[in-house]
This record gives C-alpha cells, structure tokens and sequence, in this order.
C-alpha cells in the first residue's frame, strides 16, 4: 500500500468515526460498483448519506471539495442508485456529503459539507 493509499484510508476512518460520534450508523465502507467507489454510506435519523471521503495533507494545493468534480458526482450517483436498488433503500431520502480530511499535526482535521451535491435520484 503506498503512503497516498494509507493517507486515504486512515481520513477514511477518522471520518467514519466523524459520523459515528455524531450518531450516526455506518451502513457500507468500500462499496465498489462498475461505476465507481463509495467512501461511506451511512444512516443519520433516517436519511441515508453517502459520503465522498477526500483526504489531503499539510501541502495540499487543492480542496478536497475541488476533487468532487461533476465527473465524480455523477460516478457518485449511479454507484449510490445501485446501492439503493441493491438493498431496498430506494424510497429512503439521500443526501450527499464531501468529508475533507486534513492532516494536522497529531491527528486530522475534520471539514464535512453536507449537501454538498444534489442527487436526480
């Protein structure tokens, strides 16, 4: 694993345990499709979020928001409808986070934007 893979997977978990804290119940981790990867699914009160994870260090040029292009969004939404499809959560409310993860000095720091993109699910 390079130190970019072991990056994202450790902001990955800091933001997992972001939700978690928050109550929040962790649905699916690394859900693949042919469309793409979802970071996180979740479950806050009854709305389903899916959660695109960027995680950047100290020198990051670039926002992790920046990296959610419309490309990525779209990617985002057909791996989310499946997921939905898959697990007869279709009629559930969606909503769609990006979580920035920055590196800091003992830890991370924790930027989630919710709503962040909307869905024509």
């Amino acid at each position: 694993m390079t130190d970019r893979q072991e990056r994202g997977r450790r902001g990955e978990a800091a933001a997992a345990k972001y939700y978690l804290d928050r109550g929040c119940r962790l649905l699916a981790h690394g859900y693949r499709t042919r469309q793409g990867e979802l970071d996180l699914i979740l479950e806050d009160r009854g709305v389903i979020v899916v959660a695109e994870v960027k995680t950047r260090g100290q020198r990051a040029l670039f926002s992790g928001a920046e990296a959610v292009d419309t490309a990525k969004q779209r990617r985002i939404l057909l791996a989310a409808k499946r997921y939905l499809q898959q697990n007869g959560l279709t009629e559930r409310q969606v909503r769609f986070d990006v979580v920035e993860v920055g590196c800091v000095p003992g830890g991370y720091r924790i930027h989630c934007i919710k709503s962040a993109f909307e869905a024509g699910l």
